[in-house]
């Protein structure tokens, strides 16, 4: 296999990473140009394939996760999300096994349920743990 295949590879990951931005084709990007360089010292496909795939999975389990770490930190959390770890007042008493329950959350009637099973009277202080579809799953606030 010709050298410049593996750089047309490359060009293709970084396309393609560039267009999602999904943090997954940059790391067979950098297979491919290992692989490149591989490829000028040696004609065996057998160990280019190997050395592309060592090297491709090698940086995506090692350094993905470091580099996701690190990329979109600063996200402002929006909507639903930012509604996880609020405080709010119980409204009507949570009862999971009824299936009964609202909070009070920003100024809007939520539909609660309780997340460790256990009924929570109206009046208390709870936190919300989840969002789970138009529910908010709450947990009691121990003061």
């Amino acid at each position: 296999m010709p050298e410049f295949v593996w750089l047309i590879i490359l060009a293709l990951c970084l396309v393609v990473e560039i267009a999602t931005l999904g943090l997954v084709t940059i790391w067979f990007a950098g297979g491919a140009l290992v692989t490149f360089f591989v490829a000028m010292a040696t004609d065996s496909i057998v160990i280019q394939l190997i050395v592309f795939l060592a090297v491709s999975f090698l940086l995506l389990f090692v350094t993905r996760p470091i580099a996701k770490k690190f990329y979109n930190n600063k996200r402002t959390k929006t909507n639903v999300d930012s509604l996880i770890g609020e405080q709010c007042k119980v409204t009507e008493s949570i009862d999971n096994f009824n299936g009964t329950g609202t909070v009070l959350l920003n100024g809007l009637e939520w539909t609660a349920r309780s997340k460790k099973e256990e009924v929570i009277e109206a009046g208390a202080r709870v936190q919300v743990c989840a969002v789970d579809g138009v529910k908010v799953v709450v947990e009691k606030v121990t003061e």
